[in-house]
């Protein structure tokens, strides 16, 4: 490998809206050993529009024939969860490394496919959960996990998105249909678990109720009404391997600061900060009681606002895929964390504890 930047391919650009737009385009440009090669999208002339916004070289109206291009060594796959499986599996097919947001399938058969996919390629892969990469968690699970403030104890979360709310533009009215795999309880339920399992641990034993508060849902600019079959409300009730429990609560419509107080046997910890998109687009901050160590720097510090976290995920993948190291979320995680939902839903169906690894 040369010590050329590494190229990416972003499958699902618009020069107009979305998260590689927003997000990503910033985080890859403070990373000097990453640069955007390609784009595709839905059409050529969204294409071409968007190789200009993003500084592509070359524009794909078919995201199958960019992920072929021997020019891109990375292919980033930011189009609709539906979509997904179709660009992963041709890339890893076409072996390349591979970006993908959370989360990866729509349901567990088609993440676990992947996941196969991602073994048998024997690629890099990577998958979009920066809420649990983001530098005050890892900060946090450093000290938590180095015995800082003894045993963890017990756990609040309250974490809020101003997503799933009583109206939705028209390009996210497919969240709000649970077939699609892309709701609050997979991507804002998500981020928040993996944060929670990183900074006490795996859970042993959940509880759960989900509930769809605001079932009907006005499409703004059109002010049509559609029925909602996600939830846009989660509880979570757990025991963690090492003793600890936690109360979680994910709500959508609302914008509130993420609530992240741990306490442990020697000591308090919280994580404050958020964005109304989610803890996982903004800046978080650790505070602790007895004082801590100070936070370290980021991996990439040019990266502000929304692209901080990302930023973080796509240097430690170009440093994962220079190095041969792997220390990003993969598919393997992706398939844990889908489990884990998974098991949310069957313990708010049910009514009932679950066992988690049984």
């Amino acid at each position: 490998m040369t010590n050329a930047p590494l190229r990416i391919g972003f499958a699902g650009a618009n020069a107009e809206r979305g998260w590689a737009r927003d997000a990503h385009l910033r985080a890859v440009r403070a990373v000097p050993d990453l640069t955007v090669k390609a784009v595709s999208a839905r059409t050529q002339v969204i294409a071409d529009a968007a190789a200009i916004w993003f500084g592509a070289q070359v524009a794909y109206a078919d995201s199958l024939a960019m992920v072929r291009d021997p020019e891109v060594d990375i292919v980033a796959v930011t189009v609709k969860v539906p979509e997904h499986r179709g660009i992963v599996l041709a890339a890893l097919e076409a072996g390349k490394h591979v970006y993908s947001e959370w989360p990866l399938g729509r349901d567990l058969a088609e993440t676990k496919e992947l996941a196969a996919a991602a073994q048998r390629a024997g690629t890099h892969c990577m998958v979009g959960t920066q809420g649990g990469f983001a530098p005050a968690v890892r900060h946090a699970a450093t000290l938590v996990q180095g015995g800082s403030f003894g045993r963890p104890r017990n756990l609040r979360v309250v974490s809020t998105t101003q997503g799933w709310g009583k109206q939705v533009p028209p390009f996210y009215a497919y969240l709000q249909d649970k077939r699609n795999g892309a709701t609050l309880a997979t991507i804002a339920g998500g981020h928040t678990l993996a944060m929670v399992e990183r900074v006490v641990g795996p859970y042993v034993e959940l509880s759960a109720m989900s509930s769809v508060l605001v079932p009907d849902v006005e499409i703004v600019e059109t002010g049509e009404t559609m029925r909602r079959t996600s939830p846009d409300h989660m509880l979570v009730m757990g025991r963690h391997a090492g003793g600890c429990v936690s109360l979680v609560e994910v709500l959508g419509g609302i914008a509130l600061p993420l609530r992240f107080e741990l306490t442990c046997t020697g000591g308090t910890l919280t994580i404050n900060g958020g964005h109304a998109g989610g803890f996982q687009v903004g800046d978080l901050v650790v505070s602790t009681v007895p004082p801590s160590p100070a936070q370290s720097g980021q991996a990439a510090p040019a990266a502000t606002g929304s692209s901080a976290n990302v930023s973080e995920l796509w240097a430690a993948f170009a440093r994962d895929i220079r190095d041969g190291t792997r220390t990003v979320p993969d598919f393997d995680d992706a398939v844990h964390l889908t489990l884990l939902l998974d098991a949310v839903d069957a313990a708010s169906e049910g009514g009932g504890r679950v066992t988690i690894g049984t």
